[in-house]
């Protein structure tokens, strides 16, 4: 547990310049993820796998798109990856399997399913994330889960759409959300976010809205990681806290520089190094 006190109190000081954030999640893919355990680096791994994804997407529909980056492979190896699928050969042990099994998916789609991409991709890769073995961040992808599929189905109540086609996975609150004809699908007692998740979906104006939503997960990281101290939970926060700050800064710049300094602040109190470890 206390492995990591010097690499978080090590971190780099950081400011904003002309309202950008001069550390990134990129910035933490190459400096301080060399520094993690290989077992972390693997849990980390899973917060950048959604760039992967969509660079995945791409590449299925085009071999030569142009990707974004910024996950744990390159286009190469994305590449290399649809072609050994196509091909039938054994699974690269370095790939997470629900990719493989995505592409699998993805060849037998028709053009006219082609559409359900992004849905099967994601729920493969909600399922692997929340089997990664620490209950924390398995509950933090439980959680982002919940939140999309509830907004999601509320939005095709309200609109006289079908909700089980909007709503992604096969978890119990999946299936919930699929078969209730409840005003809150029967989650209430079991989800005790849900009345916030309500009220956020009867916001209009968009801005408005996503910010609500990441103040909603940002409160949840802030209850579940509080006893978390200087582990890989407490960085696995700081990197969703830190994506979350850069949104923030490119909806409401005032607001988002505001919470990157509350951000800092706190950091560098909750790294103040106990008397034993000075001595």
């Amino acid at each position: 547990m206390s492995s990591y006190y010097c690499l978080v109190a090590g971190l780099p000081d950081v400011n904003l310049d002309d309202g950008k954030l001069n550390y990134t999640v990129e910035n933490f893919k190459s400096e301080l993820y060399p520094e993690l355990s290989r077992k972390d680096q693997l849990l980390i791994d899973l917060f950048y796998l959604k760039y992967d994804n969509a660079d995945l997407l791409r590449l299925l529909k085009d071999k030569d798109a142009v990707v974004d980056g910024g996950g744990n492979f390159s286009s190469e190896e994305l590449l290399a990856l649809i072609t050994a699928v196509r091909e039938g050969e054994t699974p690269d042990s370095r790939y997470p399997l629900y990719m493989y099994q995505f592409i699998e998916q993805y060849l037998t789609l028709q053009p006219e399913e082609q559409y359900r991409a992004d849905d099967l991709l994601a729920a493969l890769y909600y399922a692997h994330a929340m089997q990664c073995g620490n209950s924390f961040i398995a509950s933090w992808f439980e959680f982002n889960l919940n939140v999309n599929n509830i907004l999601a189905a509320l939005t095709a109540r309200k609109y006289k759409m079908d909700v089980p086609s909007v709503v992604v996975g096969g978890t119990d609150v999946c299936a919930q959300l699929r078969t209730s004809n409840a005003r809150d699908f029967g989650l209430t007692e079991q989800i005790t976010y849900f009345e916030q998740i309500m009220r956020i979906s009867e916001i209009d104006e968009l801005v408005e809205r996503e910010k609500k939503i990441d103040l909603l997960k940002w409160n949840w990281l802030e209850d579940e990681v509080f006893f978390h101290y200087f582990t890989i939970e407490r960085i696995f926060v700081f990197l969703l806290r830190l994506e979350m700050i850069g949104r923030w800064i490119s909806l409401d710049k005032e607001k988002g520089s505001e919470l990157f300094r509350q951000l800092i602040q706190s950091l560098k109190e909750q790294v103040q190094i106990p008397e034993e470890f000075r001595k």
